[in-house]
């Protein structure tokens, strides 16, 4: 054999066993990957609602004739202080990641430090857990307005259904521009004296709110067969009427049947915004309108779950606009936009609301077609009867007076257990197809 043919089959067969390890490690790099175990739909702190004329009634004495209903306003501005939050997990993991947000932000949001450890209680953070947040290798990013960032990896270990702690340095005043971050957390946020106090395990509070800031979501590494399930509502979905701090929603009753499947759990993700429509911004922008970012996006999102609609019926009043049909239009647009991502969508019944402030006989009308047609259409991948779960035998248009935490509209931790409860896990074992049209 010729010196030169010995060359070229060497070059060969090296150049073979780069490509094959280089598929083995390909391979080996699939065995685990990215998911979210934690997330929240954000919003811009300046957020205003506009009612309707139907509903002004519904407005406090003496203010009947405005146009325009401000929320409870949470923090607006921080300035050289250090946020800590407090964050629970669904699944685990061998390494986390973060998102930080300011899809909302009109100026450039500086981070100066940020810190990731195991919640001891309370506000402390277990000593010897904190992990600096890093990302491209350096502690400090300006974040710029509307984009999203991800952290490095970090070397932390993550238990399922536990409890982590966030804390966000910002150095700077942040004045004058909208913050992104999820209200009605039912979680208690802590914000320091001034000063970056990141990762220490005594945190010096100077305030606290139930609002999370700035955090999308939490990552982990994990078993490629783990997928996530993501739940898409209103405040139904973010739990409004539950036990603060306590984690009650029905998402969280959610994870808790399905984050004990070792490498066959999924996580389930919170995307609920209280007072959110479909068709309508005011609480947060419209349900069509935030489907991108709040679902598709979502890092190992497999299945989503919608439980919308409530809102855009209650809001309207007597108006008999938006009617059944632009809701189930609406719905019919969610599962397209799903399955042209290969996720499976399940659709969920609108749960009995009659007492409520803004209950109508109109209003009973469109919800009891919408469920119709959500129960009967085939047209989502799976159902679940929220209905079914939550209603009085007696009155069916009301909440189980057991449910009723007096508002009725909202369930209490009872009824959103229930609600958990009802939802049949074999509806997670058959993922969507990537591009299938709806039926």
């Amino acid at each position: 054999m010729s010196r030169r043919l010995t060359t070229v089959l060497l070059t060969l067969g090296i150049a073979f066993g780069l490509v094959f390890n280089h598929r083995l490690a390909a391979q080996a790099g699939r065995s685990e990957h990215w998911v979210g175990t934690w997330a929240t739909a954000v919003v811009s702190s300046q957020q205003t609602v506009t009612l309707p004329a139907s509903l002004r009634r519904l407005q406090p004495p003496g203010q009947e004739g405005a146009q325009r209903v401000q929320l409870p306003q949470p923090i607006q501005s921080f300035n050289n202080q250090t946020v800590r939050q407090i964050v629970h997990t669904s699944i685990g993991g061998s390494r986390a990641r973060l998102v930080f947000s300011n899809a909302f932000g009109t100026a450039p949001l500086t981070i100066g430090a940020a810190q990731v450890g195991i919640r001891a209680e309370e506000s402390g953070m277990a000593s010897g857990s904190e992990h600096p947040v890093t990302f491209g290798g350096t502690a400090s990013v300006t974040i710029p307005p509307g984009a999203v960032l991800f952290s490095d990896a970090i070397d932390l270990t993550v238990a399922p259904y536990s409890d982590l702690v966030v804390d966000v340095f910002l150095p700077g005043d942040t004045a004058g521009a909208p913050l992104t971050m999820h209200m009605g957390a039912l979680q208690t946020t802590y914000v320091s004296e001034p000063g970056n106090h990141t990762g220490k395990s005594s945190f010096p509070a100077a305030q606290t709110v139930p609002s999370w800031y700035f955090v999308a979501r939490v990552e982990v590494m994990a078993p490629a067969s783990v997928g996530a399930v993501v739940t898409f509502g209103d405040s139904i979905t973010d739990g409004t009427a539950s036990t603060p701090n306590a984690n009650r929603r029905w998402p969280d009753g959610l994870a808790r049947r399905v984050s004990a499947g070792g490498a066959s759990a999924m996580a389930v993700l919170n995307l609920g915004i209280g007072g959110n429509r479909l068709l309508s911004d005011g609480m947060g922008i419209s349900g069509l309108a935030r489907f991108d970012r709040d679902v598709a996006a979502q890092t190992g999102a497999t299945h989503v779950i919608v439980l919308e609609g409530i809102n855009d019926i209650g809001f309207a009043g007597d108006d008999p606009s938006p009617s059944a049909a632009d809701l189930i239009v609406a719905h019919q647009q969610l599962i397209a936009r799903a399955h042209a991502r290969g996720l499976t969508i399940i659709g969920a019944t609108l749960t009995p609301y009659e007492g409520a402030a803004y209950a109508t006989s109109v209003g009973e009308a469109k919800r009891q077609a919408v469920n119709q047609w959500i129960r009967t259409s085939r047209a989502y991948d799976g159902v679940v009867d929220f209905e079914a779960a939550t209603r009085d035998p007696s009155q069916p248009g009301r909440l189980l007076p057991a449910f009723n935490p007096g508002d009725h509209l909202h369930p209490n931790d009872a009824g959103y257990q229930a609600m958990a409860e009802v939802i049949d896990l074999g509806l997670f074992k058959k993922p969507a197809k990537a591009g299938r049209s709806a039926r």
